[in-house]
């Protein structure tokens, strides 16, 4: 099972509201979360390895998060879920509702991104995890199945970090896993006749009720127009002015 967000293309500029309640998401081109297309790509060699299993995509959003879906099955996944609410989850309600999805579906392999690029929380698959009971293994470089045994290579402060996990189990997935690989228009016609299930939200059982408030959204000050110096003497000179030596 792997898990998508919908989320502003990484190639797009961010922009904020007026009324800095959020940013601006309409009209905007809107992509799989960078992270768990990697997630996919992944749970799509895995498949290819063994010659055998499901690959199953589910995400939590509006209707429009379809379209997502959709790109998943292009890429090669056999189905995909959708758990369909306009609310704005935080992660713990989004960990608790593939909880619900995951009790539904007892995948093997629960795999989805480190972070989202959109909030960069990275807490749903530590969530998951705990609230699964089982084993998790996170910012993976590197995903080895053996058996009932995943070998993982996870990327730490110190270097690499090797672990050894059993199955089911939640796995994250880092940067320099893999390259997804493109998209082509036979498989973008062949997914719309795959399945794709949506669920109303309100079946899960779970509480969309947010346990914080937003206040407000900033964008970052805008960075200061540089000077020109004519040579290194005067460089300390001006950052010695400024404080900074």
């Amino acid at each position: 099972m792997v898990c998508l967000k919908r989320v502003v293309d990484f190639n797009i500029r961010v922009r904020v509201k007026p009324d800095r309640s959020g940013v601006i998401t309409e009209g905007v081109k809107m992509s799989i979360n960078p992270f768990d297309e990697i997630a996919l790509e992944e749970a799509l060699r895995i498949k290819e390895r063994s010659g055998a299993g499901e690959v199953l995509v589910v995400t939590i959003g509006k209707a429009d998060a379809q379209q997502q879906l959709r790109t998943g099955l292009a890429m090669g996944a056999d189905r995909a879920v959708l758990v369909e609410t306009d609310a704005l989850l935080e992660p713990l309600a989004v960990a608790r509702s593939l909880h619900a999805l995951v009790e539904r579906e007892s995948p093997d392999l629960v795999l989805l991104g480190k972070q989202a690029i959109d909030d960069d929380n990275g807490q749903t698959g530590q969530m998951l995890a705990a609230l699964w009971g089982r084993p998790q293994a996170t910012f993976a470089s590197k995903l080895e199945l053996a058996g009932a045994t995943a070998r993982v290579t996870r990327e730490v402060d110190a270097g690499l970090e090797i672990i050894d996990v059993e199955l089911p189990a939640v796995v994250t997935t880092d940067l320099r896993l893999n390259q997804p690989r493109y998209v082509k228009l036979p498989d973008i016609l062949k997914a719309k006749s795959k399945p794709l299930n949506v669920i109303p939200f309100a079946q899960l059982g779970v509480s969309a009720a947010p346990q914080f408030t937003l206040v407000h959204v900033d964008p970052p000050p805008q960075r200061s127009k540089g000077i020109a110096v004519r040579d290194a003497a005067e460089l300390v000179t001006v950052l010695e002015q400024r404080g900074l030596l």
